[in-house]
């Protein structure tokens, strides 16, 4: 009798630890859903250990490396050898010498990697020789991937483009949406007005630029709520203080959920130097809930695709983001109608890729 279980039966991914980010988060929704459409799925963390730990999905097994070092991710060619997945997908950008390593160390045993792409491809925030160094690297991945996943389509063009590779060998297809998440804690949200942002405290994020505009906004009275942990926070906390804005800046740290933040927030910021396509500005749109965005990633665009949904400014630019944010805190200012995404099922076409990828390497 013939096996009709589908090409890609296990599904092996990685990350370095579950402390918070939207590329572990992403991959924890999309790791669920695989595991409900029947699939035996294995993620291999550095760290299981820290905030995201509570949305690791039942039906995943989980094998620890016991670092949350980067170069933990290094042991993952003995995992595949004892696990034998029939796919490896590649979360996103930050994890793609991992994946360069597997396919060195297995080669053709390696099975099939899809890589997702999580950040921009083109960097003119980086120095001359480090930009150079960048988009060299970036060329050496159609050797060890064999598919590269672009979660839209500006982004699948800038990945042929800078990863001179095949349009037939990159996929678009966005991250499953955020949904609620039973029992979380809800975050402590300011009295009255406020803006919000979502995300890693981390120098990419550059939430000094909205720390510093928060003083030359047109009503004294709106606070500014960042949810999120990371290296930088120190620094924004001297920033803070300097500013004297203490009583109008809340850092309460990593949320379980921040969807009932974001529905609640008068406006959305997001004053990044380069992003991918950024969950938090889909979850604001979702929810009706305007974004102020820097032009951080050819994705910007596509998302606040029309002025009623929010403001795009360039990075730089501190008079056009204070513009922006007076403009939708101004009273009276309507909030944009929820943006109800539309197309295929995220989790369905990535199944769908794999089971195509797997078929064709005959595993």
């Amino acid at each position: 009798m013939p096996d009709s279980s589908p090409p890609a039966r296990h599904i092996l991914s990685f990350a370095q630890t579950l402390k918070g980010g939207g590329v572990e988060r992403a991959l924890l929704r999309m790791a669920d859903g695989w595991a409900r459409a029947g699939r035996q799925v294995t993620l291999v963390i550095g760290d299981p250990q820290g905030a995201l730990a509570h949305e690791l999905p039942a039906g995943v097994a989980v094998r620890a490396l016991g670092s949350g070092s980067y170069r933990a991710l290094f042991g993952l060619p003995a995992i595949v050898r004892a696990t034998a997945p029939d796919i490896i997908f590649c979360p996103g950008n930050h994890y793609s010498a991992a994946a360069w390593w597997l396919r060195r160390r297995l080669g053709a045993g390696c099975p099939p990697l899809v890589g997702k792409i999580s950040n921009a491809l083109v960097r003119p925030d980086l120095p001359r020789g480090a930009g150079a160094a960048y988009r060299g690297w970036l060329r050496m991945h159609p050797g060890f991937l064999d598919r590269v996943v672009a979660m839209t389509p500006a982004m699948a063009v800038e990945a042929v483009e800078a990863m001179a590779l095949p349009p037939a060998r990159v996929a678009v297809i966005p991250n499953p949406p955020a949904l609620p998440i039973r029992g979380a804690a809800a975050p402590p949200l300011p009295d009255g007005r406020f803006i919000l942002g979502v995300g890693r405290l981390a120098p990419q994020k550059r939430w000094d630029r909205l720390i510093a505009a928060l003083p030359r906004l047109a009503d004294p009275s709106v606070s500014l709520l960042i949810l999120g942990e990371g290296d930088e926070r120190s620094a924004l906390e001297r920033l803070v203080a300097r500013l004297g804005l203490a009583d109008r800046v809340m850092m309460p740290g990593h949320a379980p959920d921040p969807l009932p933040a974001i529905a609640r927030a008068d406006l959305v910021a997001l004053t990044s130097e380069f992003e991918g396509v950024p969950g938090v500005v889909r979850e604001a749109l979702a929810a009706g809930t305007p974004v102020v965005a820097t032009d951080s990633s050819v994705a910007i665009h596509e998302l606040i695709d029309t002025p009623d949904r929010g403001s795009v400014v360039e990075p730089g630019d501190r008079a056009a983001l204070v513009a922006a944010l007076n403009h939708w805190l101004a009273p009276g200012r309507p909030r944009p109608a929820p943006l109800v995404e539309q197309g295929p099922d995220p989790i369905a076409a990535y199944l769908a890729l794999f089971d195509t990828l797997a078929a064709q390497s005959g595993r």
